[in-house]
């Protein structure tokens, strides 16, 4: 499972499709690295896409493979980690569903938040959006499976 979407994927392609040629360069994707505070050169860069541009598909599949990769070095961090890690989330989990009944709902959400003083009176509309993005079964309600993941895909 990606933590971004389709869409959202390629709306970001499009903004580092600084020229619009329909392809994402070097040159351009080095600039968003050196944005978000990654050096690299462009001789890495090139050996590790193995190509000089990259066309929608390509960026796709290159940051597909990014994330895949990314799962895989956390699940070689060690057993013990991961279960640390569930144990955390699982307590937060507890956190933020208020009435026990194993789902955090979109009021939930904002009361914890409004507690946490990280919510506000014109973020009050986006409550149901936010579950929305993670609601994988489309319930209206998040479980633990898609609030772990919630967490892990927005900390990373």
């Amino acid at each position: 499972m990606s933590p971004l979407n389709t869409n959202d994927l390629k709306r970001i392609f499009e903004k580092l499709d600084r020229n619009g040629d329909g392809f994402v360069s070097l040159n351009e994707f080095k600039w968003f690295l050196q944005k978000i505070g990654v050096q690299t050169s462009l001789d890495e860069f090139e050996s590790l896409l193995d190509k000089t541009s990259l066309d929608l598909l390509d960026f796709l599949f290159f940051y597909d493979t990014m994330v895949m990769q990314n799962i895989n070095g956390d699940q070689s961090k060690g057993v013990e980690e991961n279960k640390d890690l569930e144990s955390d989330l699982a307590k937060a989990f507890k956190v933020y569903d208020l009435n026990g009944d194993g789902f955090i709902s979109c009021e939930e959400l904002q009361i914890v938040l409004s507690q946490l003083g990280l919510w506000n009176e014109h973020c009050g509309r986006d409550s149901k959006s936010m579950v929305k993005v993670y609601d994988t079964n489309s319930d209206g309600v998040l479980d633990f499976e898609e609030f772990k993941n919630m967490m892990l895909l927005t900390t990373s």
